[in-house]
């Protein structure tokens, strides 16, 4: 019987998923978020019933029905963390919260297969920051004075990067981190949001020569920063961050030009300087040939992937565990070898509607500074996900970030949900824009009425002058 209830939901949970998927997309045939409503409720029905279904089957695989407490628990959070938003923010942007809730739902879903003392550490984690996710819109959408915190955001980001390198963990060569308090943090996850604010800050009123040279010092000085530490991934994604926000900010080609040609300088620099790099290197270019050794995580990527077909192994079916830190690194591995290549594929996808809709918020937004930080967290967030996914994947050499909301971490997580909850607060602000436009719109209506009433009531005084200068 179980093996028949295990057989079956494979096909459950993965049509569950492309359903869902599917939903993320119809949402782009309505304009406003009134037309979005019915959308937005089947989305919640599919995210609820694909998790009740993966919790249904960890408790048959497991024989433990304790599993279910733990469901219940995170089924209470997800569902508040969804009305809360709903009720709190009416004018917040639904399929960004919902898609938020699912990846954390899939999350808690694998990572209860691979490790459930660290599925239950990341649910307390997350519940907090979820907590203080319900804030920050607030403050995003009243305090109009962030535009004019640049030079906070640039001094406290790189003195936040520049004591993990002095005081930081040692992880495999590079400092990622320091512990306070017993409690680990990952300072990079955070000053990724100050660095957009920082960048959106100094170019929203000017884009340039001097404003952009400014911000390239200032740029330079936390990539270099980062690559002292050994921390390659993350200076990645700053540098090519702030390439695409220079770009839209000033519609320039050549600064897209020049960041092109001097990451490419700077990537063959890395691969000749540090040994980690050119070992990466290696094992992209030729896994098997070191698969005792540096190709070792790659190759065991590679076979989980492939063994899992279209709907997966089913959970527990697999060998996840073969792959070194696939809690964090290689979670997109673990979760194609038991849910399948097609659960991934919309995995994928969900996080490019995701993208598409922060895009999409950044263009409705008319002050440059809420764009260009709109845009810049868009370009944060897919580009890690890239990463992360091209490297488990062998698309690209390993970077070793993490994948949003996914992968184990807690410095990850919070920073995820701070960025998608100041996404919000822009929503907020664009919607008071749309406001004010449609305040505009009618005034500009009302007034050829009003000047053609004025007319006429000149006409008939010129009238009424003109008969009584005629009986004089």
């Amino acid at each position: 019987m179980e093996l028949y209830i295990s057989e079956f939901s494979k096909y459950v949970i993965t049509l569950l998923m492309i359903l869902y998927t599917w939903e993320c997309f119809s949402v782009f045939r309505f304009q406003e978020e009134s037309g979005r409503s019915g959308v937005y409720a089947r989305q919640n029905i599919l995210m609820f019933a694909l998790h009740f279904s993966c919790f249904v089957v960890i408790c048959f695989e497991t024989s433990d029905v304790t599993y279910l407490f733990f469901y219940a628990f995170q089924q209470i959070i997800l569902y508040a963390a969804i009305v809360l938003f709903r009720m709190i923010y009416p004018k917040s942007n639904r399929l960004v919260v919902n898609n938020m809730c699912t990846l954390l739902s899939i999350s808690f879903v694998i990572l209860t297969r691979l490790s459930y003392g660290r599925a239950v550490r990341q649910f307390a984690i997350a519940t907090g920051s979820l907590v203080i996710a319900l804030v920050i819109p607030y403050f995003v959408h009243k305090f109009k004075f962030l535009r004019n915190l640049k030079w906070i955001y640039a001094l406290v980001g790189i003195a936040a990067l520049s004591v993990v390198l002095i005081l930081g963990q040692t992880t495999y060569g590079s400092k990622l981190s320091y512990s306070i308090a017993g409690l680990t943090f990952q300072p990079s996850e955070f000053v990724k949001i100050l660095f957009v604010f920082y960048v959106a800050g100094a170019l929203c009123q000017s884009s340039g020569f001097f404003e952009v040279f400014t911000t390239a010092v200032v740029a330079a000085a936390h990539v270099i920063v980062l690559v002292c530490s050994k921390d390659l991934g993350s200076a990645l994604i700053f540098f090519v961050v702030y390439v695409l926000m220079v770009y839209v900010a000033s519609g320039r080609f050549f600064y897209l030009l020049a960041g092109a040609v001097g990451g490419s300088a700077a990537a063959w620099i890395a691969a000749r300087v540090f040994s980690h790099v050119q070992i990466r290197i290696q094992a992209w270019q030729d896994p098997w040939s070191v698969i005792d050794s540096a190709g070792y995580q790659i190759t065991q990527s590679l076979f989980a992937i492939s063994s899992g077909g279209l709907f997966g192994l089913g959970l527990y079916g697999g060998t996840p565990d073969s792959i070194p830190f696939v809690e964090a690194d290689f979670i997109f591995s673990a979760i194609a070898e038991e849910l399948g290549i097609l659960f991934a594929v919309c995995l994928i996808l969900i996080c490019v509607s995701s993208f598409i809709m922060i895009m999409n918020i950044s263009l409705r937004l008319n002050e440059r500074f809420y764009q260009l930080v709109a845009f810049g967290f868009g370009v944060t967030y897919i580009f890690q996900v890239f990463l992360t996914i091209g490297g488990g994947t062998k698309f690209i050499p390993l970077t070793g970030v993490t994948l949003p909301l996914i992968s184990y971490g807690g410095s990850s997580v919070l920073a995820t949900l701070v960025t998608f909850s100041i996404i919000e607060g822009l929503c907020a602000i664009q919607e008071d824009e749309a406001a004010m436009e449609r305040k505009k719109t009618r005034r500009a209506r009302r007034q050829p009425a009003a000047d053609r009433r004025r007319q006429e009531a000149e006409k008939i005084i010129r009238t009424e002058e003109d008969y009584e200068d005629s009986e004089e």
